[in-house]
C-alpha cells in the first residue's frame, strides 16, 4: 500500500483529532493580528498532472497556474535542488504575492539522512535565496524510517540552517507519534526556534494528523482519496481553522494533494470558495475549464 492509500476511503473515520493542549498555548501567545494571510496551492503544477485544469492553447503552464493560485508546494526541488537561474526564472513567471514553498532535497533528507549535509543545504540554500518575495516556507520531509533515535541529527541539522530562511519540518514514522512524550523534544525544539510543525492529513495515517502547532502559523499537506468524502474532509478542516483564527492563527499554508491529481485544482476551488466566506476573503477561486 502507498503512502495514505486505502481499499475503501468511504469507510474511513476522517474526523480531525482534537488539538494537542499546545496548540491553544502555542496561539495564545500570538500577537494580535488583523491581517491573515492565506496561501492555497497545489502540490505541481505539470499539465500531465493536472490534466483537465489547464485551457486549450496554454503554453506556459507556471505562468497559468500563477494566475489562478497564489501559492505551489514545489515539490520538483525533493527530487533535484534546482540552480539559482532556474529559481529566476521560476520566480519571473509569477506574479507579486505569489509563493513558492519547495521541499529540501532527497539528496540531504533521505540519502543523507542529515549527516554530511553542509555542501548540498548551502547549495540549495543559495539557490532559494533568489526567490526573494515569491518564497514562502521551504519544509524537510524525513523519510518513513527516520527514527527518535536519530533526533540529534536533526537537531544538528535545525541548528545549521540558515536563520534568514523559514521553515517547517514533517515527521513520518510512527515511533514519533506513539503517544509516549517521545516527540515532546522534537516540538519543543520547533518552538524555540520558531519553526513549524506540518501537519499531514492523510487516510491510512491518521497517526501523523498530531494537530499540535509550533508557531502562529499552521502549514498543512492534505492528502485526498479521490472520493466524495474529500469534500466534506475540508468542510471540516475550514471549521478548524476558524477555531484557531480566534485563538491567535496569523498564517495558512494550505496545500491539496491526490494520488490521481487531476481533481486537485476542484478540492482547491472549493477550500478557497469555503475559506473566503468564512473569513470575507477575496482569494481567487481557480478557474474549471
Amino acid at each position: 500500500m502507498q503512502f495514505g492509500q486505502v481499499d475503501n476511503p468511504g469507510l474511513e473515520d476522517f474526523s480531525l483529532p482534537e488539538d494537542h493542549p499546545d496548540t491553544r498555548e502555542v496561539l495564545a501567545k500570538q500577537k494580535k493580528n488583523n491581517h491573515f494571510a492565506v496561501y492555497v496551492g497545489c502540490a505541481k503544477w505539470n499539465k500531465k498532472d493536472l490534466k483537465g485544469f489547464y485551457p486549450r492553447g496554454v503554453k506556459d503552464e507556471l505562468q497559468y497556474y500563477a494566475s489562478q493560485f497564489n501559492s505551489i508546494e514545489l515539490n520538483a526541488t525533493f527530487y533535484h535542488s534546482p540552480d539559482p537561474a532556474q529559481v529566476e526564472n521560476w520566480r519571473q513567471k509569477t506574479p507579486e504575492g505569489f509563493r513558492f514553498y519547495p521541499k529540501i532535497p532527497a539528496t540531504i533528507s533521505h540519502y543523507k539522512r542529515l549527516l554530511d549535509f553542509k555542501a548540498p543545504l548551502e547549495a540549495f540554500s543559495e539557490a532559494i535565496g533568489h526567490f526573494g518575495d515569491r518564497l514562502g516556507i521551504p519544509f524537510l520531509q524525513l523519510h518513513d524510517n527516520f527514527k527518535p533515535k536519530d533526533f540529534e541529527r536533526l537537531e544538528t541539522f535545525l541548528g545549521a540552517y540558515p536563520s534568514r530562511l523559514p521553515l517547517a519540518v514533517e515527521l513520518r514514522n510512527t515511533a514519533w507519534f506513539a503517544g509516549d512524550g517521545t516527540s515532546d523534544a522534537f516540538f519543543k525544539l520547533l518552538k524555540q526556534q520558531k519553526r513549524a510543525a506540518v501537519l499531514v492529513d492523510t487516510l491510512g495515517r491518521r497517526d501523523i494528523l498530531h494537530m499540535r502547532l509550533t508557531t502562529g502559523e499552521a502549514f498543512i499537506r492534505f492528502v485526498g482519496a479521490n472520493h466524495p468524502t474529500d469534500f466534506e474532509r475540508l468542510d471540516d478542516w475550514v471549521d478548524r481553522i476558524v477555531r484557531w483564527r480566534k485563538l491567535g492563527l496569523h498564517g495558512l499554508h494550505f496545500f491539496i494533494h491526490q494520488h490521481v491529481e487531476r481533481e486537485s485544482p476542484l478540492l482547491s476551488a472549493h477550500f478557497i470558495e469555503k475559506m473566503n466566506k468564512a473569513f470575507s476573503l477575496k482569494l481567487k477561486i481557480p478557474a474549471m475549464p
